[in-house]
């Protein structure tokens, strides 16, 4: 048989297979391939029982023990057997079955007794009956190695593993093993090993068992006798995982660990480890490798005293799911000495244990997280000892809450590194997971927090990401595939993957709508494919029930993009970031719309810990907003903003040199797409006097659409006929148009459509005649021109220009506000451009 790749120096290696490993004679013989010696090297051999076996038997022993029919049960186990002696290669087919009968007959035998035995004796039956599945899988494994002409003998490890109970657990007689396992060894000379795991003796010579997941600890304590140079534990993962993957979909597996960060991550709940696995190879120094079984050529994860340096402070997290927070406060405790001695001692004498402690500096309050299903009998146990207290008035009393997890980040890298638990509480502060307890041991190995189970896997996932251990996770929404969404989605396609590998940003498209119909998805989208989801089998839209899908509780962060222009969709704004949604969008409407609401949307940003970007509301693509809010912020004071915010009027007057009639060119801006379907929506000046009360609330005045002047350019007579008896009479304007032109030449002008916000506040929007030198007279096609007169900028205003319409710009400055989010959540919570 081949081995797996070894240290050629070692002398003796121990290997240690779970249920999953044996689950039948095929696997079996697999692990038997993994297992085989290295030349000049020895080794031994730990076994689980087979998958599901342990299981049964308990069930069994249950049943006996009630009296019922355990036959059958029975019969299924020895049949079970059976069928995988029968079917390991080269096996002695009939010692192998001879041994396992023998076996089943003491099995028989403990389950017959069962329901007569006393109390005490039922526990003993019961444990040996435990144990079975392990005496069953030592034979079918050193079966398939080969058995006695190959070297191999079989331990029963209750033979030399001497165990007691103490208040910690099971702890092992290590001079008492010693002896036992010295004299096993004389009886037994071959040169490999094949023993039980999970069973061991009392000191009185009883069977008992090492509990649920003991194999690992007993394979650890046999390599500890056995004085092993390494051990392997083989499972079904490919190692010990930065997070749990059901939770965390991009958990990594980890390379290497020390035995602090492995007992650490054991403790709080790390499948792969038992807590008292680490112990016995932590006091030798002995290197313990977690590999996969079903995957061999995968490295795995080496645990040892040194572990790996991380690029990443924290190494792994995990969750420890149904705790509970006792607090008992009062302002008589303070300063007060054996508090604590009194709380813990009363929950030790219950039999209640604590995960977590935290104390106030004020020593008003004491807390410990607990069990939940331990919670009321740790109440019961301090109010009683703190009773006098409590009827005195020195203690308020004792409060419950329940519905609570611990989150626990561990590393070896968080010793002595600044900031950590700073990167941990604003990762879970972006998530909107409230903290209710925090816990830091001095070793600063660890740090746990209590929150709330509901929020247990968000907040894995934010922090998770937070110390770059995966992707920034952000579920999207985009509402309104028009024209703009359209091109953002393609965007989207092109930049996603690339993102997600550089920068660490993973934007997941989970849902799009438009004005009737709404797909959601628990699976990212495809941007390129999601709006022709929108047919007639898509749901009604329901922004409510889009907006709960897109705030996920499993993802950390979630974002909704509204390419609409309703005003209906700017009304759930408010609702939206107050859930901690981000909002981006180049939807006019929430910016200059009614006050009140604009003044909620900034107090529900504010509540929700979340962003509101909508920079391509005015100038497109173009940094207009940015711009602005720079200048202030850096302490500039603005006098003046003045410009063409317009991309379509821009392109009507750049073209309006009075050789073709105005009717002809705004009939040509209609074909090529410049103007709205209803080319009045551009004409009336209403959407540029929008644009002017965006910037003029970014810089802080309280404007209204109301308060502005806006001159039209429609008619009023042409304002409310129908669209086509409009088009047909788009002549109307030529002889107006042409008039104001001839003046504004006549003074050396020329004609742009200007919006402007004086130092007082007046605000106007309308077509102006300008000097040839302004600013305004020299631009193209369908550029913005944004100036901007300030303290600073006084006899030179500063200029911000370029083009200001179109579906590509647009969806641009919208993509822009989706990056600067990202960004900011990565630069926020830890994450790096590669």
């Amino acid at each position: 048989m081949s081995a797996v790749p070894s240290n050629p120096l070692s002398r003796l290696q121990l290997h240690k297979f779970g249920g999953t490993s044996l689950a039948d004679a095929g696997r079996i013989a697999a692990a038997a391939r993994l297992a085989a010696p290295v030349a000049d090297g020895a080794s031994v051999v730990v076994v689980s029982a087979m998958r599901g076996v342990t299981d049964a038997l308990v069930a069994l022993a249950a049943v006996a023990r009630g009296g019922g029919d355990w036959a059958p049960g029975w019969q299924a186990l020895q049949a079970r057997h059976h069928e995988a002696a029968h079917a390991i290669p080269g096996a002695d087919t009939g010692t192998l079955i001879a041994r396992l009968d023998a076996e089943a007959a003491a099995l028989h035998a403990d389950l017959g007794a069962l329901a007569f035995a006393t109390e005490d004796a039922a526990l003993r039956v019961s444990e040996r009956i435990w144990g079975h599945g392990e005496l069953c899988s030592a034979w079918l494994m050193h079966a398939a190695l080969g058995g006695e002409p190959a070297g191999w003998a079989r331990l029963d490890a209750r033979e030399v593993l001497v165990v007691h109970g103490s208040e910690i657990g099971m702890h092992v007689d290590r001079e008492a093993s010693l002896r036992c396992l010295a004299g096993w060894r004389a009886r037994h000379p071959q040169a490999h090993v094949v023993a039980t795991g999970f069973v061991a003796r009392t000191p009185d010579g009883h069977a008992t068992t090492l509990g649920r997941n003991g194999s690992d600890h007993s394979a650890t304590l046999l390599a500890d006798l056995f004085d092993a140079d390494a051990v392997t534990i083989w499972t079904d993962v490919d190692g010990v995982l930065s997070a749990d993957p059901r939770l965390v979909p991009d958990a990594v597996c980890l390379s290497a660990l020390s035995y602090a960060e492995a007992c650490e991550l054991a403790y709080f709940g790390a499948k792969v480890l038992h807590p008292r696995t680490i112990v016995p190879l932590q006091a030798r120094g002995i290197p313990l490798s977690i590999r996969n079984a079903l995957a061999p050529s995968t490295r795995g994860t080496r645990i040892d005293a040194l572990g790996e340096a991380a690029r990443s402070p924290v190494k792994g997290l995990s969750i420890v799911d149904d705790m509970a927070v006792l607090e008992l406060t009062g302002s008589g405790m303070a300063g007060v000495p054996g508090v604590a001695e009194t709380l813990f001692a009363a929950l030790h004498a219950t039999g209640v244990s604590v995960t977590m402690i935290s104390q106030g500096s004020s020593e008003h309050s004491i807390c410990c997280v607990v069990r939940a299903p331990e919670a009321a009998r740790g109440r019961a146990a301090i109010e009683n000892a703190f009773a006098d207290a409590i009827a005195g008035g020195q203690v308020e009393g004792v409060r419950l809450e329940t519905g609570l997890c611990v989150l626990a980040a561990v590393g070896d890298g968080m010793v002595g590194s600044q900031g950590v638990a700073a990167r941990l509480f604003d990762g879970l502060a972006q998530a909107r997971v409230n903290i209710r307890a925090i816990a830091q041991g001095a070793s600063e190995r660890n740090i746990s927090v209590a929150i709330a189970q509901d929020d247990a896997t968000r907040a894995l996932r934010a922090a998770h990401a937070a110390f770059w251990l995966s992707p920034q996770t952000v579920s999207v929404g985009v509402i309104g595939p028009g024209n703009v969404g359209r091109a953002l989605l393609a965007q989207l396609s092109e930049v996603i993957p690339a993102l997600r590998a550089r920068a660490g940003v993973d934007l997941r498209l989970r849902a799009i709508a438009s004005s009737r119909r709404m797909y959601l998805s628990d699976a990212a989208l495809d941007p390129d494919t999601a709006g022709a989801l929108l047919g007639d089998h898509a749901d009604a839209c329901d922004l409510d029930a889009f907006a709960a899908h897109v705030r996920a509780d499993h993802l950390p962060h979630a974002m909704i993009v509204d390419c609409s222009a309703s005003d209906a969709v700017a009304a759930k704004y408010e609702d939206w970031l107050a859930a901690g949604i981000h909002v981006v969008t180049p939807n006019k409407h929430a910016g200059s719309g009614d006050w009140t609401r604009y003044a909620r949307i900034a107090e529900a940003r504010v509540t929700g810990h979340s962003r509101f970007m909508y920079e391509a509301t005015v100038g497109a693509g173009l940094p207009v907003i940015v711009t602005l809010r720079n200048l202030l912020d850096t302490g500039d004071t603005l006098h003046a903003i003045d410009g063409m915010l317009s991309g379509t009027l821009a392109w009507l007057f750049n073209s309006f040199d009075g050789s073709r009639p105005f009717s002809e060119l705004v009939r040509e801006a209609r074909a090529l797409g410049y103007t709205e379907p209803d080319p009045r929506d551009d004409l009336s000046g209403l959407d540029v006097a929008r644009k002017l009360v965006i910037l003029a609330r970014e810089a802080g005045r309280t404007l209204s659409l109301a308060d502005v002047d806006v001159e039209s350019l429609v008619p009023e007579a042409l304002r409310e006929v129908p669209l086509d008896e409009f088009l047909q009479r788009l002549s109307e304007l030529d002889a107006p148009m042409q008039a104001r032109l001839d003046a504004a030449r006549a003074q050396g002008r020329g004609l742009r459509h200007i919006a402007r916000l004086e130092a007082g506040g007046d605000a106007s929007v309308g077509v102006r005649a300008l000097p040839a030198d302004h600013a305004c007279m020299h631009t193209r096609l369908t550029d913005n021109l944004v100036q901007f007169t300030t303290a600073r900028y006084a006899e030179n205003p500063l200029v911000v220009q370029g083009p200001g319409a179109g579906p590509q710009v647009t969806a641009a400055g919208v993509f822009g506000d989706v990056l600067a989010i990202a960004h900011a959540l990565g630069a926020r919570t830890g994450w790096r451009h590669a």
